[in-house]
């Protein structure tokens, strides 16, 4: 087995940074292309609290644990290596990267494609976070069929709210409409009426729960308002601070749902040679359009490394040529 200080003294075509559904998927088509692969997963999906993984097509309902195992096998059936760790740094290193673990571990790689997905981040109101991915969710297209027609809360962090209460009335005419430190306009005041969208004023104190199941939200002024589920639009934050020295750092959205990473179509970074794929620069992807990002990105990832060792080989065939004559 081989240990270590000897993986780090290998160089590879690609390190991938994120072994989830993209950074796997992207892995799959670049290891099953013949590229030197090493996926490096610090093992903290974003999905880790959620039963299932819903929207994905064939799979629906899989465990996320089950689904990236399954991935990560079929990678190393074709070749590629998977390295549990956390990338600490990353750097130019002459026409190489230069990647480093927490554990001082470095890898040298001629791409890099970063797939480290995001942080959702709660409002500061206690009893949130224990209920994360449970009774407290944040995606209609992700978990609502799974609380439809069950009474839920929306809990305000934002413009983004009011979409989000708009999307989840599709899934439960008992909706409640928590203001917490926002405001409504007139017109989205008139929606909510429409609609029949509750709403309450004044700010959240507390979510509240009776052995383990949410029971309802308590306002600052001490009633509690009933709910058995709470909606709430996380501020998201792509995890992407050991790009910096590279230059590579994270924006706001334009939608204002949080930071990322910016790339084209294609998973480009401003930043030549590294790419980018899933939530570290799309937000709001769920798990298929992840993995079809990776896939994409590890597609002209390795349409540009073919480019590069074209070029080297006309290069080298010059040279020969020419001491040739």
């Amino acid at each position: 087995m081989k240990n270590h200080g000897e993986r780090a003294a290998r160089a590879v075509d690609v390190v991938i940074i994120g072994g989830g559904a993209a950074g796997l998927s992207g892995a799959l088509i670049l290891a099953r292309s013949l590229r030197s692969v090493v996926v490096i997963d610090a093992g903290q999906p974003r999905n880790a609290p959620a039963a299932g993984v819903h929207g994905l097509l064939a799979r629906e309902g899989t465990a996320p644990g089950e689904l990236l195992a399954a991935g990560r096998d079929e990678v190393r059936g074709y070749g590629g290596e998977i390295l549990t760790g956390e990338v600490s740094g990353a750097r130019r290193d002459d026409d190489r990267f230069a990647v480093t673990l927490a554990d001082g571990t470095q890898l040298h790689a001629r791409r890099l494609l970063v797939a480290t997905g995001l942080v959702d981040v709660l409002p500061d109101v206690a009893g949130l976070a224990p209920q994360w991915g449970h009774d407290v969710v944040h995606c209609p297209y992700c978990h609502g069929y799974e609380v439809r027609g069950r009474a839920i809360g929306i809990l305000a962090t934002g413009a983004p709210s009011v979409h989000h209460a708009l999307l989840f009335r599709q899934l439960s005419d008992n909706l409640v409409y928590f203001t917490h430190r926002s405001e409504l306009t007139e017109e989205q005041q008139e929606q909510f009426a429409a609609l029949g969208i509750d709403v309450v004023t004044g700010e959240v104190a507390a979510a509240e729960a009776v052995d383990g199941d949410l029971t309802g939200l308590r306002m600052a002024d001490g009633r509690v308002v009933p709910r058995e589920v709470i909606a709430v639009a996380t501020r998201m934050e792509a995890r992407a601070g050991f790009l910096s020295e590279l230059g590579l750092r994270a924006v706001e959205h334009p939608s204002g749902m949080g930071h990322h990473l910016p790339a084209d179509q294609f998973g480009r970074s401003p930043v030549p040679g590294v790419w980018l794929a899933g939530n570290v620069t799309d937000l709001t992807a769920q798990v298929g359009a992840a993995a079809a990002a990776g896939a994409t990105a590890g597609q002209h990832l390795n349409a540009d490394l073919v480019a590069e060792d074209t070029r080297t080989a006309v290069e080298r065939h010059r040279h020969v040529s020419a001491g040739a004559s």
